[in-house]
């Protein structure tokens, strides 16, 4: 299993350079981080009014906050949903539990589709997806599942790495342009973009190195 880890790893690093192809399947990263978004909006009492997806793999999450403190939070949860969710799939995948995996991806693409994603090309890419990962779990043999799913796992934690390193990245050249690094910028006035930018990025590689601690242990 190590093995074949390694070589998801590195395709998943290298399907993310291509121009199309890899787009199109990173955005299961943005998705997940836009989810977090929304999620952590509806738990802290404000409210979701849509999603949107788009090919460059980048993603907007439009959110009523009760609080400032639901602002906040709801700003922080896009990064650390991603990272936690990278985590949580080698967790599953280092028990044996590919089901719950499953599971996971399905119920997040239900509910965007049926809740929150509406512009023209998140929903095509939902439905694409999805439609793709059922057909896969209908006709594929159990191992080539389990291989699909170790590579949308990988690439998911390399997109919650990169990702994160481009918001830092973001932060320090264009600080008020820097998404929810520059959102929360804007709600704490005293600390600056790049600071929530080493921020997302820190905890993205900690939980990376949580992540491949699962499956290669110390």
């Amino acid at each position: 299993m190590k093995l074949q880890i390694i070589i998801a790893l590195i395709l998943a690093l290298l399907l993310t350079q291509l121009p199309v192809a890899g787009k199109y399947f990173a955005v299961l990263n943005t998705m997940i981080h836009e989810t977090g978004h929304s999620l952590t909006a509806l738990m802290t009492g404000g409210e979701v009014r849509h999603i949107s997806l788009f090919p460059n793999t980048s993603g907007v999450t439009l959110t009523g906050h009760s609080s400032w403190f639901s602002h906040v939070l709801t700003s922080l949860a896009g990064y650390a949903a991603a990272s936690f969710t990278a985590f949580l799939f080698f967790y599953l995948i280092s028990r044996g539990y590919w089901s719950w995996m499953i599971y996971i991806l399905l119920a997040i693409l239900a509910v965007n589709l049926l809740f929150w994603v509406r512009n023209i090309y998140g929903v095509f890419w939902i439905v694409t997806f999805g439609a793709g990962f059922i057909w896969l779990l209908r006709t594929g043999h159990d191992t080539i599942v389990q291989y699909v799913l170790l590579l949308l796992a990988s690439l998911v934690l390399v997109e919650s790495v990169t990702s994160a390193f481009e918001i830092m990245w973001i932060s320090f050249v264009s600080p008020w342009q820097a998404g929810d690094a520059a959102n929360l910028a804007r709600a704490f006035r005293i600390i600056p973009s790049p600071v929530w930018g080493v921020l997302f990025f820190l905890q993205a590689v900690y939980f990376a190195f949580l992540s491949l601690k699962r499956v290669f242990p110390l």
